[in-house]
């Protein structure tokens, strides 16, 4: 095919394409917009800090824990804006700014088991700290076809029994070599 049919046929396939495009961006933002919930809070209202945790460590590729940490709860002084608050942070977060994007905030819910102990926290100004480990709980090793991989069960700083994680032995070794002085 040369000239105006190739022309012609090409024009025909964008076209479609587009067609596709659309109704699949449709389908798309139909769904986020029945998932979205409306934020909003009232002065006085109380309400959780989203915080970021921060870790040296790789573990099998992915860094920082899976599920976000929330610190608080913190009142609502003012309403900023539609989406900003200003919350009233107690000396030691000084350093943060204490204007936040509503998608920074989570309501707050009674329930102490939630909270994370924030007293003892150096929180930076990007609303993120460092993780460490506390001790090494246990140890495996994980069969892979033809290698073997060391792994250490680590409990860390601010967190539960229920939140240890595997990670593997030479990187954690390398990192905190004081956790393998009683191991």
């Amino acid at each position: 095919m040369l000239g105006p049919e190739l022309v012609w046929e090409t024009t025909e396939k964008i076209a479609l394409i587009r067609k596709r495009l659309v109704i699949a961006q449709s389908h798309q933002k139909s769904y986020a917009d029945h998932r979205r919930r409306p934020l909003s809070f009232e002065v006085r209202d109380h309400v959780f800090l989203k915080i970021s945790p921060k870790r040296d460590l790789m573990r099998f590729g992915k860094r920082g824990k899976l599920s976000p940490r929330f610190i608080g709860p913190f009142e609502i002084l003012e309403r900023i804006r539609e989406v900003a608050y200003w919350l009233a942070l107690p000396p030691p977060l000084s350093g943060v700014h204490d204007v936040f994007h509503i998608f920074m905030l989570q309501k707050y819910k009674p329930n102490p088991s939630h909270v994370l102990d924030w007293t003892e926290l150096q929180v930076d100004e990007d609303v993120s700290y460092e993780e460490r480990p506390v001790r090494i709980l246990d140890t495996r090793d994980q069969v892979l076809r033809g290698k073997t991989i060391p792994l250490v069960k680590v409990l860390w700083r601010h967190h539960g029994v229920e939140e240890v994680t595997w990670e593997r032995e030479a990187e954690v070794r390398e990192k905190y070599p004081d956790l393998f002085i009683n191991v």
